[in-house]
């Protein structure tokens, strides 16, 4: 569906462009987030400019910088790949075990709880495109990294991991969800097109119930159904058995609400290693954006081979691209 941004939204986007201090970055991006249609087409952009206003919140918070060194530990993580997930959720869920199993880190996995105290970030592939996950440290009542809530906030989506082996799952996961809610974060199967408090981050989250292969644990599936399945999307899997993960992988892409686009200079082959991604919805100008920020000014048009056209048709800036469309674009 297509973003179909008014003219205001875009004068503000330049607006933004030109802010030069964070409390006017983040006055701009209010002003970006009031005037976007509330759609589905707009899903991404919105997760995109609310994260964009709480890292400017914590910009603000922090304080300019001194110049001098704190000895103070940096928790956060720069996003890498097609977009960043959060896994989440009560203690010793397998969120390790998970984060080994789908990429090449190494994270240190234990049969107790609490293992994990730092972000631990792995790729994930799937297909042509890196995903980036993090592992986090649990999330519960009594224990909660203070610095967690920041990188749930900013990361694109989240998985919440729980327990097919538990016998307290349901109880264990809302406990997790709530106290997350403490610090206005929000774990959503679907971002609400009408929310209007823009404290509240809402982050778009994919149950996966791991242990599937756990005594018992059809059973508790099924009580997790009953409780979150009006609330997320659920799959199960086993990060010991490799059950599933494949499914996985594919919904951890389609969680994150992009497509892959394809380039290619005039006269050269198309370039397959390194395909972009673009939120649903992008015109072959937000591509040219990305591709170099000067080209935004000097796009011609472009050529494209892939959905709706025939091949190597000339469209113009605000063509609308369509997954593993190929373009090629002329300044």
């Amino acid at each position: 569906m297509p973003a179909n941004l008014p003219p205001q939204y875009l004068k503000a986007e330049d607006d933004y462009r030109k802010a030069t201090t964070p409390a006017d970055r983040l006055e701009r991006l209010k002003d970006l987030y009031l005037l976007i249609p509330k759609h589905k087409g707009t899903e991404k952009l919105q997760c995109d400019l609310k994260t964009k206003m709480s890292r400017v919140r914590d910009e603000i918070e922090a304080g300019p910088a001194t110049g001098k060194k704190t000895g103070a530990i940096s928790h956060r993580v720069p996003s890498d790949g097609a977009g960043q997930v959060a896994l989440v959720g009560p203690a010793n869920t397998g969120k390790s075990s998970l984060l080994a199993a789908l990429t090449n880190a190494k994270p240190e996995v234990a049969p107790y709880p609490f293992t994990t105290r730092v972000p631990y970030p792995g790729m994930m592939h799937w297909e042509d495109v890196r995903v980036q996950l993090i592992d986090l440290p649990p999330v519960t009542p009594e224990f909660f990294e203070s610095w967690t809530g920041n990188i749930v906030r900013s990361a694109d989506a989240a998985l919440l991991v729980i327990d097919l082996g538990d016998d307290d799952i349901a109880d264990s996961a809302q406990a997790s969800l709530a106290r997350l809610a403490q610090t206005r974060t929000e774990l959503v199967g679907q971002i609400p097109y009408d929310e209007e408090d823009l404290t509240i981050q809402h982050v778009k989250t994919l149950c996966v119930a791991n242990k599937v292969d756990a005594d018992g644990a059809l059973d508790r599936l099924e009580i997790v159904r009953e409780w979150f399945g009006d609330r997320f999307p659920i799959l199960s899997v086993s990060a010991q058995t490799g059950a599933g993960l494949d499914d996985l992988r594919c919904a951890v892409y389609d969680l994150l609400g992009v497509i892959r686009i394809y380039t290619k200079v005039p006269g050269k082959p198309i370039d397959r290693a390194h395909p972009f991604t673009m939120p649903r919805g992008s015109t072959v100008l937000d591509l040219a954006r990305e591709v170099h920020r000067d080209f935004e000014q000097s796009l011609k048009y472009a050529k494209i081979w892939g959905s709706g056209v025939f091949d190597g048709q000339t469209v113009k800036r605000d063509h609308e691209l369509h997954a593993s469309d190929v373009v090629e674009l002329h300044v």
